[in-house]
């Protein structure tokens, strides 16, 4: 069924006649005879709105009730019943009530184009999702109800309903719009000139585009030359903040301003994995770029502002979108330039907007204080700075003299330095500062004061807290990188493991739970789905409540309630530093659980599939094997009662004969199809008894009609008698002494062998015919399978497999051979009786 048209009547504010002109296309549509229904119409009371209904089938609306409201929504259901030419759905950019199939009207009207429904539809500029912000700003009104782009630019048809700004208001004072109580409140907010001028503005520029987007695919489609400009690629930096919301808004805007344009947003994640964005943030701006139309990136690199150009550039991006720093104005002067400043100076060609946002840096923020160290290693390193200053300076004064003043400084240096060691930047600059004043004050003329009398003793103490503070400084970057190199080869060496354990056969998602516990040192964790139930856990059984809930196979981060499961934690609060790690577990964990609900439908998809395979095997069969003996016996019996026939006797006879071979052969299919069903449904009946091997034999060969001339026996005396089942084993020498019959060349009999060995009876069916080649062999034991499509006379291809299901019903095996010198050799191992198989 071909996808239904989608026409959206798109307005810059309620009230432009968005509604009244869907209904009068409808009415059009309906007097040239289109089957056109109202699925759903919102009158807001107008008059002329509802006056319009007349004469056209309206859908009757389903009641829902939610906290105590009864809500009237569009009946999906009965429009999909009904099933007309074209549906007419106002709002579409409106939110179903709880519980209803969709969240949004949208996704209903989805629905109705799958089926093949056109529809036609209405939706206010205000609603488009990328411009959300923007209206927001222009009325002081906040629009809840949105609807993405990509849904909107994929309607088959756009037309703009439009109305000047002053003509809605003079609408709108006449009562026509909105009742006459809120006329008023109308005109002096929402529906302000500047509001609907600005409103309008949009609708058209965002048409506009939309337009230019058409013609360039008809251009592109026609193999139309011409000079166009470049497409705009548009690069969102989002840094994890609150602000990225925004920056993605400004940036599709311009990028759908221009032709063609693309939108893609990257983070930039610090290798030392110490500043860490809140993953539930980036996840709903994540969502949002794809909302928007665009694709989300993530990078790594120590060097933000140089990843983030070298991303652009890689990109081909023309303009790059940045935030305003959320860093004071005294941070930013002494921390120097930030990533803005740098993005500019690094860009080149690439146009670089700098937008502002509420969350932009205040005036006299202190810069916040990161070291590479512990906050354990940092106290020691105070206490050392306090403890150790003190003694030193005590031995020091005790062999004070002018000759000692080099020794002391570099004495006090070495303090700093293992300061810097022990406890990093901050306690190293203190330790520098309280020995350079300890210096002044006891070793620098004139003592016990802190005023320095030689200039050159002033450059030597600042020199002196200079060096100091670099020390620390290159200290605390190793102890960084050393952290990080640390951080990195353990979770390296974590996700190896899993991996390992993972290709090695082992339970994926027991592993990585397993392996959750010891990489974070919790007390214990725990998977659990949904509905309460543990798919794993470490085995240790878990106290209390969990400190952290993770959800598993969730894209938004805003909650466990429609995750696959939940990845319990206990124990300690997870470090911001563990989350890049926690969240490639979670990933894992997404996998292996969606890799194990697929094994597990694909295990019980095999059977139903088999089944079908099976059963459309057996309606061909039906089709043309049970076709051919109904005609024969029909045709010799009609023919029998035809009185006005001369038949002489030998005709009578004759007829009788086809008539039932005809219904002989009927019956033996009919036999075998019930008996193939049997074994698929694993409820075959067998019998199992010592059985001689002549009471076998003879039988299988007076029913197949031939002389001991036609096959080669051989026999052995000393064969026991077998465990089976007679009637059973009896069908299968038929079925391959028949084919083997079929294939022997003329003048070379079949052999049927029988020989005993290790508690083990085999019977060997050998011709000298064409055999099977070895790619087949297996194929041949499938129901309806046969050498030879254009062979009519071989049945229906359920021979062998009804031998190789009695023969494993009765406990053997069927096996395929090849003839020394050509042929096929079929092999019946069955346990003898009272012997050990």
């Amino acid at each position: 069924m071909a996808r239904g048209r989608l026409r959206v009547m798109l307005g810059a504010a309620p009230g432009v006649g968005k509604t009244y002109a869907m209904l009068e296309e409808g009415e059009r549509l309906r007097a040239l005879g289109t089957d056109v229904v109202v699925a759903v119409v919102e009158t807001h009371g107008r008059v002329a709105t509802a006056a319009l209904l007349e004469g056209l089938e309206v859908v009757p609306r389903r009641l829902v009730e939610h906290r105590g409201v009864t809500l009237d929504e569009m009946d999906l259901d009965a429009v999909l019943r009904r099933h007309p030419q074209v549906a007419l759905v106002d709002e579409l950019a409106h939110t179903n009530a709880p519980g209803s199939e969709h969240a949004k009207r949208w996704q209903d009207v989805e629905d109705l184009l799958e089926a093949g429904i056109d529809v036609i539809s209405t939706v206010n500029i205000q609603h488009i999702e990328s411009l959300n912000d923007v209206v927001e700003q222009i009325t002081g009104v906040p629009q809840r109800e949105t609807i993405p782009d990509a849904v909107l630019r994929r309607a088959d048809r756009i037309e703009l309903v439009d109305l000047a700004p002053q003509a809605l208001r003079d609408r709108l004072a006449e009562g026509v719009v909105y009742p006459a109580a809120r006329v008023d409140a109308a005109l002096s907010n929402y529906f302000r000139l500047g509001n609907l001028t600005a409103l309008r503005e949009l609708a058209l520029l965002w048409l506009a585009d939309e337009v230019d987007s058409a013609l360039q695919q008809y251009r592109a489609e026609h193999g139309i030359a011409g000079t166009w400009e470049a497409r705009e690629r548009v690069v969102v930096a989002l840094t994890g903040g609150p602000e990225g919301e925004t920056l993605l808004r400004r940036g599709a805007r311009i990028a759908a301003r221009s032709s063609g344009g693309e939108l893609l947003a990257v983070h930039v994640t610090s290798q030392d994995g110490l500043r860490e964005a809140a993953p539930g943030v980036l996840a709903n701006q994540r969502a949002l770029v794809e909302q928007l139309g665009g694709s989300y990136h993530q990078v790594v690199g120590e060097d933000i502002p140089r990843a983030l150009v070298e991303f652009a550039r890689g990109e081909s991006a023309t303009q790059l979108v940045i935030g305003v720093s959320r860093r004071s104005r005294l941070s930013a002067l002494l921390t120097g330039p930030g990533i803005g400043a740098t993005v500019i100076r690094e860009s080149g060609d690439i146009d670089v907007h700098i937008v502002s946002h509420a969350r932009a840096g205040g005036r006299f923020a202190l810069p916040r204080p990161k070291g590479g160290l512990t906050v354990r290693r940092r106290v020691y390193g105070f206490l050392l700075a306090l403890v150790g200053g003190p003694l030193l300076t005590l031995l020091l004064t005790t062999g004070r003299s002018h000759e000692s003043m080099t020794a002391d400084v570099l004495s006090y240096q070495l303090l700093v330095v293992v300061v810097a060691l022990v406890g990093g930047i901050w306690p190293a600059l203190f330790a520098a500062l309280l020995s350079g004043l300890t210096l002044d004050f006891f070793f620098v003329e004139p003592l016990y004061t802190i005023t320095v009398g030689e200039p050159l003793h002033l450059l030597a103490l600042i020199l002196y807290v200079v060096i100091a503070a670099l020390v620390s400084l290159v200290v605390d970057q190793a102890a960084r990188r050393t952290r990080a190199a640390q951080r990195a080869a353990a979770e390296a060496e974590l996700l190896a493991t899993v991996a390992g354990e993972v290709i090695r056969g082992e339970d994926a998602v027991q592993a990585i739970v397993m392996r959750t516990r010891e990489a974070f040192g919790l007390t214990a964790v725990r998977l659990v789905m949904p509905g309460g139930d543990v798919v794993a856990s470490d085995g240790t059984e878990p106290d209390g409540e969990p400190a952290q809930r993770i959800p598993v196979g969730t894209v938004d981060g805003r909650g466990a309630a429609d995750a696959r499961a939940s990845l319990e934690l206990y124990g300690r609060d997870l470090e911001a530093s563990d989350r890049r790690l926690l969240s490639a577990i979670v990933a894992q964990l997404d996998a292996a659980l969606e890799h194990r609900e697929l094994t597990a439908t694909a295990a019980e998809l095999a059977p139903l599939a088999e089944a079908d395979r099976v059963r459309s095997a057996l309606l061909a069969a039906v089709g043309h094997d049970l076709r051919r003996p109904l005609a024969a016996a029909t045709a010799a019996v009609t023919t029998l009662r035809q009185e006005e026939l001369a038949l002489s006797e030998g005709d009578r006879e004759a007829l009788l004969e086809t008539a039932e071979d005809s219904l002989r052969g009927l019956a033996a299919l009919v036999t075998d199809l019930l008996d193939a069903s049997r074994v698929q449904a694993g409820v075959l009946a067998v019998s199992l008894a010592p059985t001689e091997l002549d009471d076998i034999v003879l039988p299988a060969l007076d029913e197949l009609g031939i002389g001991p001339g036609d096959v080669e026996l051989d026999l052995s005396p000393d064969v026991p008698p077998l465990l089976a089942d007679g009637v059973l084993l009896q069908r299968v020498l038929v079925n391959l002494l028949g084919n083997a019959l079929r294939y022997s060349p003329p003048g070379t009999p079949p052999v049927l062998a029988a020989s005993a060995f290790a508690g083990t009876v085999q019977l060997r069916v050998i011709d000298r015919g064409p055999g099977i080649p070895e790619e087949r062999r297996e194929a041949v034991f499938a129901p309806f399978q046969r050498l030879s499509d254009t062979d009519n006379d071989s049945g229906i291809g359920l021979g062998l497999a009804l031998s190789k299901g009695f023969v494993e019903g009765m406990g053997g095996t069927l096996d395929v051979e090849d003839t020394p010198g050509g042929g096929l050799t079929m092999v019946v191992s069955l346990p003898a009786a009272g012997g050990d198989a």
